[in-house]
């Protein structure tokens, strides 16, 4: 018997355990963790008829700091739970499992309270739904478990947790991610100047016609896996939109606050799975920081030598903070905030930006700026998340730009783009929808081609217009990307429209009633409203794709397409700042997340009242610079109304 055990429990379970054990292994029992006092076994087991979670997070501490792995069973809500396997030198624990699983529930609040009742607990009674039965083949499981692991094979609760249900016995096992922010296992770096620096490398493309470093059918094999699971998944659901045109598909990535929607479009199902994998990863490395504990917590007076200059980044006007109930209050720069350690690329220096401009800001506290997911992206490498990064804040600006500054972008002609896979989704959306997709090149100083998409209804019914957007150095990308967005909400928006119409009306004739994200979209979905779009519904020529952009510059190389970038925005003398937003999670799979921020840009926000245009004074400048008008604009001159951004 030279394998020896700690049984850590009272109970049926503990019982049969031990009783099936003891003739095989050498055996020390304790009837709880109080009692507890490991001896240098190699396995310990922690089993109870019912949910003990106090004498869980006893045996993290207890069995991590005297270097025995452990597993857990019990018994919760009808379910046996068992696993993770613990191991002492391992991130991934107890604390870490019940994180996964509460969250993925729909009463994921309730959950914790329900921990936290039960962590003051002294005598808690037998789950109803462990029977004999029940427990045995809990026992049979712990036991397998047990038998693995001393002949040296990986354990099924390696990484996982088995969940047994009570009344049909069926049997899941779901993979457990650890959490970067448990207080047991978790070890995240300090935020530091040295750790901010962002040395670019070579990162070759799949192909040279690919803008990626990394082939979906290499990501199928993780993403899925390790971050989509129904009971204990960073993403909790998946469902395929049969409404949409094309294949899309909505992916699921659970808050406390709520259930967040990614939406993945392509022309596959498969595709679009791992492509709103990709967005819920970015979504959830966007909200607080993950991969590192933020140090610096200082007034911007007392940083400024370091720190972005918050006027650059755009503003509130002082009208806007006087309103009742805004979310905002002005910045002073007298008053401590929080930072976090950004890195210049074009000035090759660490830098500090504001922690609620780097991550989402959701108002109150320190909040000075309504801030959303604008240059957040995701890529294969850091560089492909960089330059994917810049093309969202090209997007988003080269729209707003042509929308405050009413732009009559040229119309292109939808004929001249010589691709079928583009022709083909467009008549497919005029057939299923009965909307006719128009083009517009918006592409502003910076020449990275942007594409303004808009859908225009042929029906009585429904919504009557609908806007996109897309950049990207490809411009058939740009077009594919925007085509993509506006074919994703058409059909999805109609029964909301029609059903909320009055509310609508309202919100043309007050502005002031546009407060979210999707009340932009639905707001140009009247036709009285069409005639704000009066700048780009005129009977204009239309232009030939190909002459308004050229040919594409091809290389092998993401570093050569991201440098090219650069080289633009230094030459403008607008600065690419990158904050990495990378987290462990994502880490594992060699995933990058990052924040581009390029002050001076303008950023798109949701809610007319949080509109951020003090100190942008390029929205005035640039459309004179293009030859749309003979002289800067002024801020009085600008559309007034909200803009129809989906």
């Amino acid at each position: 018997m030279s394998h020896s055990i700690a049984v850590v429990g009272e109970g049926l379970l503990a019982d049969y355990v031990y009783k099936e054990l003891s003739g095989i292994y050498q055996i020390t029992r304790w009837s709880s963790m109080d009692e507890a006092s490991p001896n240098g076994e190699n396995l310990a087991l922690v089993l109870h008829d019912s949910w003990r979670p106090a004498e869980h997070l006893k045996a993290d501490d207890v069995f991590r700091s005297s270097g025995i792995p452990w597993l857990r069973g019990f018994i919760a809500f009808g379910e046996a739970n068992i696993g993770p396997l613990v191991l002492p030198d391992k991130k991934g624990c107890s604390q870490c499992a019940d994180v996964r699983r509460f969250m993925t529930g729909p009463d994921r609040r309730e959950q914790f309270q329900i921990k936290e009742y039960k962590m003051d607990q002294r005598n808690i009674q037998q789950d109803p739904w462990a029977t004999n039965l029940g427990l045995w083949q809990t026992s049979l499981l712990v036991q397998e478990e047990v038998h693995r692991f001393f002949n040296g094979e990986k354990a099924q609760t390696h990484e996982h947790v088995l969940f047994l249900h009570l009344n049909t016995l069926r049997l899941s096992r779901h993979f457990i991610l650890p959490d970067p922010y448990c207080h047991v296992c978790s070890d995240l770096p300090e935020d530091t100047a040295d750790l901010a620096k962002i040395e670019l490398k070579q990162s070759p493309k799949t192909s040279i016609d690919s803008y990626r470093c990394r082939s979906m059918d290499d990501l199928q094999t993780v993403l899925s896996q390790d971050y989509l699971d129904s009971r204990t998944g960073l993403l909790n659901f998946k469902r395929y939109d049969f409404t949409s045109p094309f294949a899309d598909t909505i992916v699921n990535l659970p808050l406390l606050s709520g259930n967040e929607l990614n939406a993945g479009r392509t022309q596959s199902y498969a595709q679009s799975e791992l492509a709103g994998i990709l967005e819920g990863l970015e979504r959830n490395c966007g909200y607080s920081p993950k991969g590192k504990r933020t140090q610096v917590y200082e007034p911007y007076s007392k940083v400024e030598k370091y720190a972005i200059d918050p006027q650059s980044i755009g503003l509130h006007t002082e009208k806007q903070y006087e309103l009742p109930d805004f979310p905002f209050r002005p910045l002073d720069e007298d008053r401590p905030i929080h930072w976090v350690w950004g890195y210049s690329l074009t000035e090759n220096r660490p830098i500090l930006v504001p922690e609620i401009f780097a991550y989402y800001s959701l108002g109150g506290g320190e909040g000075f700026v309504y801030e959303t997911s604008n240059g957040c992206a995701v890529g294969g490498s850091l560089e492909e998340a960089i330059l994917y990064g810049i093309f969202e804040i090209v997007e988003r600006d080269s729209f707003l730009m042509t929308w405050y500054a009413e732009l009559p972008i040229p119309r292109l002609d939808n004929k001249s783009i010589d691709d079928q896979e583009l022709q083909l989704m467009i008549q497919r959306i005029h057939a299923v929808t009965g909307f006719e997709v128009h083009l517009f090149n918006a592409t502003t100083e910076n020449g990275i081609p942007s594409i303004w998409a808009l859908a225009k209804n042929t029906k009585e019914k429904g919504m009557n217009l609908l806007c996109a957007a897309g950049a990207h150095v490809d411009p058939l990308r740009a077009v594919k990307g925007a085509v993509q967005e506006l074919a994703g909400m058409l059909l999805n928006m109609d029964d909301t429209f029609e059903k909320n119409k009055k509310k609508y009306v309202q919100m043309y004739k007050h502005s002031h009633l546009v407060q979210q994200m999707e009340d932009h979209s639905m707001l140009y979905g009247l036709k009285e409203a069409e005639k704000r779009l009066y700048f780009l519904l005129d009977k204009r020529l239309v232009k030939d794709f190909h002459k308004e952009f050229g040919p594409v510059r091809k290389s092998a190389d993401l570093l050569d397409d991201l440098q090219a970038v650069l080289d633009v925005f230094k030459q403008l003398k607008l600065e690419v700042i990158v904050v990495d937003q990378t987290s462990p999670e994502l880490k594992r799979n060699a995933l990058h997340c990052v924040k581009v921020v390029i002050p001076g840009m303008l950023p798109m926000t949701f809610g007319h009242h949080l509109t951020r245009l003090k100190g942008l004074d390029r929205v005035l400048k640039i459309p004179a610079k293009l030859g749309y008008v003979k002289r800067p604009l002024k801020f009085n001159e600008l559309n007034p109304y909200p803009h129809p951004f989906p």
